[in-house]
């Protein structure tokens, strides 16, 4: 761990700090995830590691013992969720949130515009940022298919949440990036989490625990960035209301998606993320991601 060695993610930072580390920022994201490939909303270097871990497989020894109750659960709870054993849970909760953020990013990637009419800095990087969270969906879908999960469909939600998530993307600054930033704090915090509780339930499954984590770094990798880039979007004023949000942020969301309080401690998930400094993640992971330079000490 590396205590002491950065910042919390909401010290403050100038106008001028920010416009540089939008400049360091989009340097960044050129090498680490390739050739943008617009029709397929899809990055040259996370292709070509999506493809490794499809060529070399993993499987579970012992399979899942209630598949059933995993199609059954995924897209929305019909069980109760204390009935499920932690594996079907850990996995239709993933699910779940992944859910989320694959609606979120299939309405912003047709709001905002595409790399050939992205004319500021800050506009390319939210398109490659959008084509990072594809890449993740596919990350996600490879973990499940790694259980033995291979006919899970990616469902919309309903239309009233789809309508919201749809024009999310069309506010103006001042009002989406204080949550944007909420949202990709909350996504670094649940993985982590996510880790410890992968490391615990699939202990008898040494090669799929190791090949889980695997995929699950390439997605906290990039979320992390995604943290400090979208901090780098928001002034004191908002740091001030983002702090704020990340309460009941957390709370609303994680409600709706029950096996989180089955098996996480929400209120310890809320504490790590207003805490949040960067000094909790491995090195080996803050080596291949980005941090702003005002939360470096």
């Amino acid at each position: 761990m590396n205590r002491g060695k950065y910042l919390s993610v909401f010290s403050p930072a100038t106008t001028e700090q920010r416009d540089a580390n939008f400049v360091d920022y989009w340097d960044f994201t050129q090498q680490h995830g390739g050739e943008l490939f617009e029709v397929d909303r899809d990055l040259a270097v996370k292709r070509a590691r999506l493809k490794y871990f499809q060529d070399n497989p993993v499987k579970l020894r012992t399979p899942l013992a209630n598949p059933e109750g995993f199609y059954r659960n995924y897209v929305e709870m019909q069980d109760d969720p204390e009935s499920l054993d932690r594996m079907t849970l850990l996995l239709t909760g993933m699910y779940k949130f992944a859910r989320h953020e694959w609606v979120g990013i299939k309405g912003a990637w047709d709001s905002v515009p595409d790399m050939a009419n992205s004319h500021s800095i800050e506009d390319k990087i939210s398109r490659v940022h959008l084509a990072e969270e594809f890449c993740h969906v596919r990350l996600f879908d490879e973990m499940l298919k790694t259980c033995g999960l291979d006919k899970v469909e990616w469902v919309p939600l309903g239309p009233i949440k789809e309508k919201i998530y749809e024009q999310f993307p069309k506010f103006p600054g001042f009002l989406m990036d204080t949550p944007a930033f909420v949202t990709e704090l909350m996504g670094v915090t649940y993985y982590c989490h996510l880790d410890k509780m992968i490391q615990t339930i699939f202990a008898d499954e040494p090669e799929v625990c190791a090949r889980l984590r695997e995929l699950l770094d390439e997605i906290t990798i990039d979320e992390v960035a995604h943290v400090g880039q979208r901090r780098n979007f928001i002034g004191p004023i908002g740091m001030k209301v983002s702090k704020a949000l990340v309460k009941p942020f957390y709370t609303l969301f994680f409600n709706d998606i029950p096996e989180v309080g089955v098996l996480f401690d929400i209120e310890q998930m809320i504490k790590d993320g207003l805490e949040f400094d960067f000094n909790q993640l491995p090195e080996y992971m803050l080596e291949k991601s980005w941090i702003p330079s005002y939360c470096i000490a």
